[in-house]
């Protein structure tokens, strides 16, 4: 089992441990690929942390429609779902999913229902402008596909872009969860892409250390951010303004 042989003392490199879905593949079997992690993202509560810290924000005070971006946002469904709690709370937003690849964001477009409005753009997070700054950028299962000086950059991004604030849901490394998921992915017949990417995606992950080490190296001081965990598996960082 890959698990079994993953390393779970420090984070992984992640140009030395690679993931198969940030591979050139067909946009038919990101497709599916994608589907499946949404699938798994249902499953295991994975909106909870995002939905949760926008429930604490009182955004409403914010006078106008809330411009929220996702930064990685793959297949959408985060954005999708933010779409419906905004709606059931009568707050305005104004929607963008930012993906590096060109087909999630078509595919993300793809299964999106045409009533909606969030819009969908194909650029490199770290040179993409915003025609107007975001009040809040949600990132989910983005971070560990980065080296920790991206993740360094990303932070600084982040901070130098939003007025209320961002938050990063990403995972835990531990070794139990990535076994777990390596044997629920197979039993479940998952893409072999979440198959093998799940364990990877945990042995790239963070611990409580890393994230602070992180963050002290973009500038930030503890008391500027809030280390969430959530079961299972889910380590994230926020930040209010």
């Amino acid at each position: 089992m890959l698990s079994e042989a993953l390393d779970f003392r420090c984070r992984a490199n992640v140009a030395e441990l690679t993931e198969l879905m940030d591979e050139p593949c067909s946009r038919a079997e990101l497709r599916v690929c994608l589907r499946d992690l949404a699938r798994v993202n249902r499953w295991f509560l994975g909106y909870r942390p995002t939905l949760a810290w926008l429930e604490s924000l009182d955004l409403k005070r914010v006078g106008e429609p809330v411009r929220i971006l996702d930064v990685g946002c793959g297949y959408g469904d985060t954005l999708r779902r933010v779409e419906q709690w905004a709606r059931a709370r009568g707050i305005a937003v104004d929607l963008c999913g930012l993906d590096l690849n060109s087909d999630a964001i078509a595919i993300a477009a793809e299964a999106t229902r045409p009533e909606s409005s969030i819009c969908w753009i194909a650029d490199d997070v770290f040179g993409h402008v915003p025609d107007r700054q975001p009040h809040v950028v949600l990132s989910s299962l983005f971070a560990h596909h980065l080296t920790d000086t991206d993740v360094v950059r990303f932070v600084r991004w982040m901070e130098a872009q939003t007025s209320v604030g961002w938050i990063v849901n990403d995972l835990s490394r531990a070794p139990l969860p990535a076994r777990f998921f390596g044997l629920f992915a197979r039993f479940m017949r998952l893409h072999r892409f979440v198959q093998h990417d799940g364990p990877v995606s945990f042995a790239r992950a963070f611990r409580a250390d890393d994230w602070r080490g992180l963050c002290a190296a973009a500038g930030l001081r503890e008391s500027d951010y809030r280390l969430l965990r959530y079961r299972p598996g889910r380590l994230c960082v926020s930040r209010r303004r």
